[in-house]
């Protein structure tokens, strides 16, 4: 690596530190470290990282540059994976049906992610990489395919959940999303021995640095929460369905859908004004009522009788 390339490479570095902590500034100034927590904690992990990490790349001790390395990484791809369902909460925030089975899909989503890492680093015998750091790869790569998935999801869903473009949740996902699809790119470049050396750490750091600015630019504007003039008619059929699953309506309220029918019988056979003596049709009409009240209440007993058997 000559030296142009070396000052190329250290300045890339260098500025993830510089922009994450304006990011970090911006959002608390902004208050937006409440609404996304766990993308405050990665923006802060990766400080710290940087710190631990930076420095021991120019010291003499390879082998704790090399821990402190996948230690890092580590913590980056569980903070990924939180910062995932961060956004898909902060999407779904309006339907709370919707967002509990999400959450439930993530947590089967991480524990096959977990599976998967352990399978293949037991599976898997290389001598350049261990088990420990097989695991690790595997698992960020998996937490990259889904934040690929997630921007892709956003970018032909948002219509039908009402998330702008413009909003913080968005602007995150398609930075991870952006970052994710290159990270991969560049795995399958290297795979196939297409592309290697410096050059591959250089387009990485670029790409990270975009996407950098890109997050700084979503926290530095105060933006909408939510597209209110979207119409969300399906979504909500879905809530309705999954509410209607989860909380399936008794046998028993079928009484008041009866009573109301026989009201609403009986207040268009009453006359609009009071008469000395019922007509023989009122009498009619009054006797159909009282039939339709025993009908109903025979019905919803048969109906209970069967519930209980």
């Amino acid at each position: 690596m000559s030296e142009r390339v070396k000052i190329f490479y250290y300045t890339l570095w260098i500025l993830h530190p510089v922009l994450q902590l304006t990011i970090a500034g911006f959002m608390l100034r902004r208050k937006l470290f409440r609404q996304f927590k766990f993308f405050f904690g990665y923006i802060l992990t990766q400080v710290v990282s940087f710190f631990v990490v930076f420095p021991a790349y120019f010291g003499h001790s390879y082998s704790l540059l090399f821990y402190l390395y996948w230690v890092c990484t580590a913590i980056s791809v569980a903070c990924g994976f939180l910062v995932i369902h961060e956004v898909f909460v902060d999407v779904f925030r309006a339907f709370h049906t919707l967002r509990d089975l999400g959450t439930v899909l993530f947590k089967w989503a991480g524990l096959v992610m977990l599976l998967v890492a352990g399978v293949v680093s037991v599976s898997t015998s290389s001598p350049q990489t261990g088990p420990v750091m097989q695991a690790i790869i595997t698992a960020q790569r998996c937490v990259r395919i889904m934040q690929v998935g997630m921007v892709l999801f956003l970018l032909f869903f948002a219509h039908y959940v009402g998330v702008s473009r413009r909003q913080h949740s968005f602007g995150i996902a398609l930075g991870f999303g952006a970052f994710a699809m290159t990270e991969l790119m560049l795995i399958a470049s290297w795979s196939g021995h297409h592309l290697g050396g410096p050059w591959m750490s250089i387009i990485n750091m670029s790409v990270y640095n975009c996407c950098l600015s890109l997050w700084l630019s979503y926290v530095a504007v105060k933006r909408p929460a939510r597209d209110a003039a979207q119409n969300l008619l399906q979504p909500h059929r879905w809530e309705q369905s999954l509410s209607d699953i989860h909380h399936p309506v008794p046998a028993d309220s079928l009484i008041p859908m009866f009573e109301g029918m026989v009201d609403r019988a009986l207040s268009r056979s009453q006359p609009a004004e009071p008469a000395t003596a019922p007509a023989p049709t009122e009498r009619g009409a009054g006797s159909l009522a009282r039939a339709a009240v025993a009908a109903a209440e025979g019905f919803a007993a048969a109906v209970r009788a069967a519930s209980k058997g």
